[in-house]
């Protein structure tokens, strides 16, 4: 977070230009991925600066809230940087519409635009504010449905945010997408959570897995940790990873169908369908991935091989060249 030092609280540094700010913003997008840059080849072109903006907004909150530590008083500072970041972000959004000054910070400089010309609405963004807040304050979840929760500030507000930039988030109209991009979104960070146990234990002292649904409490966890070896541990741990996998498979086929409803809308929205479907698919890759490795993630964090990506990447342009050609993917 160095740029915090020159943007963060209490600093006047001028505001950059739009150009220098959407510079930026793409730049911090190329540069955190695991799995598939959020700017892939197969962003269209007229959405690349917009989906960077959203991007960096994420990144930075979800930076304010992972990298002070994970103590009560590190859990403070970010609170802290949380409450200045949601201040910037209204300050950003009464700028776009032409209320006050805007913020100075580059990603505020490159989102106001992106709020403005699309005409999005603010409260996904504060929601995912509230979601690294939670962070903060609740690090144990009992049941399935607290976890689930809990996605719907951390995970679903990106999809609507996603369908807001082209035009497709008005739950009056748009209640179908909607539904189908809460169940994908929910069903990438629950992999995500399935994927990192160990990392968010041991390096953040956070447990996403429902400890009554599981019959699997974090104190059980840090033992078993530290017990590779184990074999009745190891067993119990399995299984109550194999049951949620199945869960959030189930999530995963409740948003199949998006990649091509999207399509079905024509314009822009149909041309994100390659970039949909591939985020989609390599959440489902990563979660079949936890599977055949055992769901031992407690021990070992799967990932997928330069392989499975490669052939990932290979069907998402099949999808945009067979939506280019009318075809069906």
């Amino acid at each position: 977070m160095q740029m915090l030092d020159r943007y963060g609280p209490g600093t006047v540094a001028p505001a950059p230009s739009l150009a220098e700010a959407r510079a930026y913003v793409r730049r911090l997008a190329l540069s955190h991925y695991e799995n598939f840059t959020v700017l892939s080849r197969f962003v269209p072109e007229e959405l690349r600066d917009d989906i960077a903006a959203v991007y960096a907004f994420c990144r930075w909150s979800d930076d304010l809230g992972d990298e002070t530590g994970s103590g009560p008083e590190a859990r403070e500072k970010s609170l802290a940087l949380l409450r200045w970041w949601r201040e910037e972000l209204r300050r950003c959004v009464a700028s776009a519409q032409g209320e006050v000054e805007g913020s100075n910070h580059p990603v505020f400089v490159a989102l106001r635009e992106t709020i403005r010309t699309r005409e999005l609405d603010a409260r996904p963004f504060h929601h995912l504010i509230d979601a690294f807040e939670q962070d903060q304050r609740i690090t144990r979840y009992e049941t399935w449905d607290q976890v689930v929760e809990y996605c719907t500030r951390s995970a679903d507000p990106v999809g609507r945010i996603v369908l807001g930039l082209v035009g497709r988030a008005r739950p009056d109209r748009d209640a179908e997408l909607l539904a189908m991009s809460d169940a994908t979104c929910t069903a990438l960070q629950l992999t995500n959570h399935w994927q990192d146990v160990r990392r968010d234990l041991l390096d953040r002292d956070r447990v996403y897995l429902p400890s009554k649904d599981t019959g699997i409490t974090a104190e059980q966890l840090l033992e078993w940790a530290r017990r590779p070896e184990d074999a009745q541990a190891r067993v119990a741990y399995i299984r109550a990873v194999r049951a949620l996998v199945e869960r959030t498979r189930a999530l995963f086929e409740r948003g199949r169908p998006l990649p091509s409803r999207l399509r079905s809308c024509g314009g822009v929205a149909a041309r994100l369908e390659p970039v949909v479907w591939l985020f989609g698919a390599g959440g489902m890759a990563v979660l079949n991935r936890i599977e055949r490795e055992g769901c031992t993630t407690l021990w070992r964090r799967p990932v997928l091989t330069k392989g499975r990506r490669a052939w990932l990447l290979l069907r998402a342009m099949m999808h945009r060249a067979r939506r280019a050609g009318g075809g069906n993917p």
